[in-house]
């Protein structure tokens, strides 16, 4: 069977959830595929437990793609991001709050875990009449040529499309087919993700506490059955954290209690845990005959200062306004969106890398520098600001 539609979008992460509703709330015909249902339920198997904080310029982006107003009424406002360095002791040395008032009269961002937020995409493209999704389907090849791509899927269809959108993740099978080659780096490190409930409130705070092995992250979250709760990325170097994976509930609720300074008082598990390895990793170009990579095809980070998600939909945002400019899918638009997005990727990376080997590190000069450096960013106040927008994507 063979089909035409202007746009492909292989992957039904969040990512490529995203692309196909805004792509499809903007007048496009869109197909999107993905091997696998998404998982939209907290504790079903598989269930992605990691949560995203969208930081306001991504607001827009899920503003156009008709979702935003489906997903605030369970988001979690980020008013402030603490930033604390912990000694090998387990206790504060230094602790910085960085308020986004300072630069807006709107929060940082708003968390939402990351199931939830698979769920209400796939429901906003339910109302779409020309973005169709497609769980259970893989895309099995692609040929491209300069009046457009053909695709086959693995449920035998052909489909001709003007642009295909590479959402498939880090090992891309459209980026290995297009021979872009990809530079990664390695930490030896595994974040595990999770929730928590605490007695202490949140107080709409993001925390993020640096101690040698990654940064222990807290995300507030709504409450859960009545109490105060976070989404937690917790980064330690890859036997650390298997062990801590392996812990049964008890241990694990006094490990990370003590890997959290106690500064929400005793934290207790209120979800399942999962586990993946950090890398980082940028493609050496974003783009092929009609062909284009978005989020983790293109770009990979640790999950510090919640840059991952937000450089994906900065991807999307970049594409459909090239589309605006450019034929869909041509030479012009592709090289266009390259040059566009690479450079700005590229700096945030190395950025994230160097606040990670920071953290990571066991030198006690530069865990006295991490700390000094805190105290040095938070108190300049033109150093504070500037960095602040740059990290939200405002400069």
């Amino acid at each position: 069977m063979s089909e035409t539609t202007q746009i492909l979008i292989s992957g039904g992460g969040v990512a490529g959830l995203t692309a196909a509703c805004l792509f499809g709330s903007n007048g496009f015909d869109v197909i999107c595929v993905d091997p696998a249902p998404p998982i939209t339920e907290r504790d079903d198997d598989g269930a992605d437990l990691r949560s995203t904080a969208f930081l306001q310029p991504s607001v827009h982006v899920l503003e156009r793609a008709g979702v935003w107003h489906q997903l605030s009424g369970f988001a979690t406002a980020l008013q402030t991001m603490q930033i604390v360095d912990a000694g090998e002791d387990g206790q504060p040395r230094n602790a910085r709050a960085f308020d986004a008032s300072d630069i807006s009269e709107l929060p940082f961002g708003w968390n939402l875990p990351n199931w939830l937020i698979r769920r209400e995409l796939v429901k906003r493209l339910e109302t779409l009449s020309n973005a169709d999704f497609r769980p259970g389907v893989a895309t099995d090849r692609m040929l491209a040529r300069s009046a457009g791509a053909k695709v086959w899927l693995s449920d035998g269809t052909q489909v001709q499309a003007e642009l295909v959108i590479a959402a498939d993740g880090r090992g891309s099978p459209l980026r290995q087919a297009a021979g872009i080659e990809v530079k990664t780096k390695r930490y030896g490190q595994e974040a595990l993700a999770f929730a928590v409930t605490h007695p202490i409130p949140h107080g709409n705070v993001s925390t993020e506490i640096h101690r040698t092995g990654g940064p222990f992250t807290l995300v507030p979250l709504p409450d859960h059955e009545g109490v105060p709760s976070s989404a937690v990325v917790w980064m330690e170097d890859g036997p650390k954290a298997q062990e801590l994976f392996a812990l049964e509930e008890t241990a694990f609720n006094t490990a990370m209690s003590e890997r959290s300074c106690h500064m929400f008082g005793p934290l207790s598990l209120a979800s399942k845990c999962s586990i993946w390895p950090i890398i980082s990793q940028v493609a050496s170009r974003f783009s092929a005959r009609r062909l284009a990579l978005v989020a983790e095809s293109a770009h990979v980070v640790p999950p510090i200062g919640a840059q991952g998600l937000n450089m994906s939909l900065a991807d999307l945002q970049s594409l459909l306004e090239l589309s605006e400019k450019y034929p869909l899918g041509s030479d012009a638009m592709l090289d266009a969106y390259t040059l566009e997005r690479r450079r700005n990727v590229a700096l945030r990376v190395a950025g994230i890398d160097l606040l990670n080997r920071a953290s990571q590190s066991e030198a006690e000069w530069l865990r006295e520098l991490r700390s000094w450096g805190i105290g040095v960013i938070h108190d300049a106040k033109p150093v504070r600001t500037t960095l602040m927008n740059l990290g939200l994507g405002l400069r």
